[in-house]
């Protein structure tokens, strides 16, 4: 069958060609973070003038991987939701097979460790530390992973321990539990509501704090002890 008589041919075509740009892929990567950036600071991270940037960043908004909201004169973009930015994640992790190339300078190889250490995928914890926390879960028997993600009963009742059973309530279409494929580890680990939940209360309780402008967090002393005691997280991660 010709391609032009498939339906979503077309579209799945548009969509690869939103990424088929240097410029566009590093915002949408500098965008995992989970914040709004302004376009000002995206065309920096991206080192291009501000205006090839608001050209680039109108047609993401345009094709629907960007939202876009403006507060006064300046003007904030995010991923449209957690379903682009699994999209860009998966993509990255595809794209960048046994971790990339190596590191040309100190700083960059700093950087890089920093990333792999943990950071935040979108809105959940990823790297080393997203793994240690989902593979902690398993072990407890907090969450299931032999037939796609799912929190046991006794998961739920740990959530509601820490304060956030309302946050696993029902909205939208998004699973309560997914395993998402981190690029660095290779593994698959916690996303969805319950993983998006876990990461703002790590944060919310100082067990977490970022690391410069890049995705990259790091455990603080009191979050070490928590993690270690609740899901036997190494205190040295």
């Amino acid at each position: 069958m010709a391609a032009s008589r498939q339906p979503g041919a077309p579209r799945l075509a548009a969509l690869a060609s939103l990424f088929a740009d240097e410029t566009r892929a590093a915002c949408l990567l500098a965008l995992l973070d989970g914040r709004a950036w302004t376009a000002g600071e995206l065309a920096r991270h991206a080192g291009v003038a501000a205006s090839t940037a608001s050209e680039h960043l109108g047609k993401l908004v345009a094709g629907g991987l960007l939202a876009e909201e403006r507060q006064g004169r300046h003007r904030y973009l995010r991923l449209a939701d957690a379903r682009v930015a699994q999209l860009v994640e998966g993509l990255a992790a595809y794209a960048v097979p046994g971790g990339g190339e190596r590191p040309r300078t100190l700083r960059a190889s700093s950087a890089r460790e920093a990333m792999a250490r943990g950071r935040t995928c979108y809105d959940h914890l990823a790297g080393r530390l997203g793994i240690a926390v989902t593979d902690g879960m398993v072990e407890r028997g907090l969450l299931r992973v032999d037939a796609g993600f799912s929190l046991t009963d006794a998961g739920l009742g740990w959530f509601r321990g820490l304060g956030l059973g309302a946050a696993l309530g029902p909205g939208g279409r998004r699973p309560l539990a997914r395993g998402c494929l981190d690029w660095t580890e290779r593994r698959l680990h916690l996303a969805g509501v319950a993983g998006a939940a876990l990461c703002r209360h790590a944060f919310d309780s100082g067990w977490v704090e970022r690391v410069g402008s890049e995705r990259a967090v790091r455990v603080t002393a009191a979050g070490a002890a928590v993690l270690s005691a609740e899901l036997g997280v190494p205190e040295a991660l």
